[in-house]
């Protein structure tokens, strides 16, 4: 699900109250992946206590108050643990987004097979009555540092890529979308959140936080 969502609140609403009412409007039950992160008054993503008011908390003041509905915790292995299509489908385009800007390093061939499977849980299978030259010419496929490295045109990139969604023939959209998650989970950045820290010399660092523990990281490392 790739939408806004408007909700009215009140000054005593909290984290919690707020939270439910996003689980409850797009009919997720496996709620306890999610949280709901804002930006902070220095600018800093942040999130949502659900113990607190909303109204408590350091959001960046604006009108309407901003949030965004984010994965806070990755299941180790996607095909066995996340149940829900929602879930999936919330995991599939947190994770694209994360490729396709570059916070989650990925090598040009997998990125040309995960663009393909992004492909086919969009479009479906490749029909070339309907999928004629230039038909992904307006989709984001490949992160644009993976463009810049090679010499290739972005409509050799989508030829690449119709090849592989080509393959991809009698697959569901859904079943695409946990295939591009499989793959997706085996990279090195996967799952990961960043908190900035310092250490006691007030060095800048990252610390960084998935399900199998926690890494520091120098701020040009991460």
């Amino acid at each position: 699900m790739d939408a806004e969502l408007e909700f009215a609140i009140q000054p005593n609403t909290t984290g919690k109250q707020l939270f439910d009412q996003v689980v409850k409007t797009i009919g997720l039950r496996e709620v306890w992946y999610f949280g709901l992160q804002y930006m902070d008054n220095k600018g800093f993503p942040t999130w949502l206590k659900l113990e607190k008011k909303v109204s408590a908390q350091e959001i960046k003041k604006e009108n309407p108050l901003q949030f965004k509905f984010r994965a806070k915790f990755f299941p180790e292995d996607v095909s066995v643990e996340l149940i829900q299509d929602i879930t999936q489908k919330l995991f599939f385009l947190q994770v694209k987004e994360g490729i396709l800007s570059d916070e989650i390093y990925c090598p040009p061939e997998t990125a040309v097979l995960l663009g393909s499977y992004a492909v086919q849980s969009k479009f479906g299978d490749y029909n070339k009555e309907l999928h004629k030259t230039g038909y992904l010419s307006s989709e984001r496929l490949v992160p644009q540092r993976v463009m810049d490295q090679h010499k290739l045109s972005r409509e050799q990139w989508e030829e690449r890529i119709q090849v592989w969604h080509a393959e991809h023939g009698g697959m569901l959209k859904e079943n695409a979308m946990l295939e591009y998650l499989k793959i997706a989970q085996d990279l090195e950045m996967y799952g990961i959140n960043y908190f900035e820290i310092k250490n006691k010399k007030g060095t800048d660092l990252w610390l960084g936080v998935d399900a199998l523990g926690l890494n520091i990281y120098e701020k040009e490392d991460k």
